[in-house]
């Protein structure tokens, strides 16, 4: 379903997180440290990890994080893994498993960030407490496998081995999620409430600061914020190598500031294939296929860019936020879609289908601005506004409320969207008034990129 303000987007105040990861299963993004760089472990009994995730790919294995003997694995290992049915599993293996657990709960929100921390103490005298994990500051209690750890084992995972971030060697398992807030803290067992708290006002989990902290040896904290180096540890000198990883994988879609994506959970056919943080849409088939936005439009005027490649049969727009993001028929019947032939057809409007004059195809980015309080929809072609002679401009009324973003392709039509945090390369820097979003062209005046700042202002 699509969702008005994500969760843990709308906290107030505090710790602002200013950037993000954007790993891309496609493109086999991930992290490495080797082992030789890594010095002796401060204390392999304990140590802790925390990091903030938003899915993009789901429903296929992924790694988080690996340590491991060497770069093509070894006899022994410990992960962090994101199964293909969503559970999360966490487990160090030593010629067996030393500990794992598996969730029973999925996470398979791609509209929303989720907080993990996992705390390991082998010294604690009850074994069920040697490890705990903590989603969005809540302690996790159900699991369809729980393993614990013998009391005082020297863990792998905090062995000083190499560790991949967004990598398992065996089946090369990539992940496809926005990172950001990477901490793993070495010789110390910490509490979620070190990393984050939950918001006075909201109740909303929201992230804390941890410059305060002491990250031990081994430990490191990613942060991403430096674009020429997006591997270093912000906390010390355990730097990490990119591995097809660049500065436009740098996000400003984070914990404190939720972007707009494409809806994994909404879109039509098993071939309508998402990717680059759902950021990026493609369908190769010749029937039809659509994908919704996550976040409704809502109460306020919100601008986007999506730049137009592959061919293929496209339109865009708005549809009702309420439609089944996977029916095809129901989109359609009620749509303003500015087509590539240059019609634009408002089915389910009681108006008239619109021919602009105004066709568009590859390389062309258009840009959708919607004015959900007055009721006006335009379209773009590279910064222009898109018109004809029988009107002014493209702007008309349409009688809902509540409308989300959609794209429509076939035959090899692609869609790379701009939400305020680029899939692909600009050549000029354009910000909203609140100074967010980083468009190819001038946002219109009074008009926001479609994150939850600027929808929590405009709803409250």
């Amino acid at each position: 379903m699509p969702i008005i303000i994500p969760a843990n987007s709308a906290a107030s105040g505090g710790y602002e997180v200013a950037n993000s990861l954007r790993f891309n299963t496609a493109s086999s993004d991930y992290l490495t440290r080797a082992a030789s760089a890594f010095g002796t472990s401060t204390n392999k009994k304990k140590c802790t990890i925390s990091f903030w995730i938003k899915r993009s790919t789901i429903a296929v294995q992924q790694a988080v994080m690996g340590v491991e003997t060497t770069p093509a694995g070894g006899a022994n290992e410990a992960r962090i893994v994101l199964k293909s049915d969503d559970t999360l599993e966490f487990y160090d293996y030593q010629s067996g498993y030393k500990f794992r657990y598996i969730t029973t709960r999925t996470f398979r929100d791609p509209s929303a960030w989720y907080h993990v921390v996992l705390a390991v103490d082998t010294t604690h005298p009850t074994g069920s407490a040697r490890v705990n994990i903590y989603i969005n500051g809540v302690q996790e209690t159900s699991f369809s496998t729980s393993t614990d750890p013998a009391q005082n084992l020297d863990t792998f995972l905090n062995s000083g081995n190499y560790v991949q971030i967004g990598r398992q060697s065996t089946g090369n398992s990539y992940l496809g999620s926005y990172l950001t807030e990477y901490a793993f803290i070495d010789g110390s067992t910490l509490a979620q409430t070190d990393f984050g708290e939950f918001d006075e006002d909201s109740a909303i989990w929201k992230p804390k600061a941890v410059s305060g902290l002491a990250f031990g040896t081994n430990g490191f904290y990613l942060d991403f914020e430096d674009s020429s180096a997006l591997g270093n540890d912000a906390a010390g000198s355990n730097n990490f190598s990119l591995n097809n990883l660049t500065a436009l994988d740098q996000s400003t879609d984070t914990c404190t500031n939720n972007f707009a994506t494409m809806n994994a959970l909404a879109k039509s056919l098993s071939n309508v294939v998402l990717s680059n943080g759902n950021l990026i849409c493609r369908n190769d088939d010749g029937a039809n296929g659509n994908v919704l936005g996550t976040i409704a439009l809502v109460n306020g005027k919100y601008y986007w860019e999506t730049y137009k490649y592959g061919g293929g049969n496209t339109g865009l727009g708005v549809t009702l936020a309420s439609v089944d993001g996977s029916n095809h028929t129901a989109i359609h019947a009620s749509r303003v879609q500015y087509y590539q032939d240059g019609y634009i057809y408002q089915n389910g409007f009681g108006l008239s289908d619109i021919n602009t004059g105004v066709t568009y195809g590859d390389t062309d980015i258009i840009g959708v601005s919607v004015d959900s309080v007055n009721g006006t929809i335009k379209f773009y072609k590279n910064g222009s506004l898109v018109n004809n002679s029988s009107q002014t401009n493209s702007a008309f009324t349409y009688a809902q409320n509540e409308l989300i973003p959609f794209w429509f392709f076939s035959n090899g039509g692609e869609w790379r969207t701009n939400f305020g945090s680029p899939p692909f390369a600009i050549s000029s820097g354009n910000a909203d008034a609140n100074d967010f979003g980083n468009f190819e062209y001038a946002v219109p005046s009074g008009y926001f990129a479609l994150c939850t700042k600027n929808v929590s202002e405009a709803n409250s």
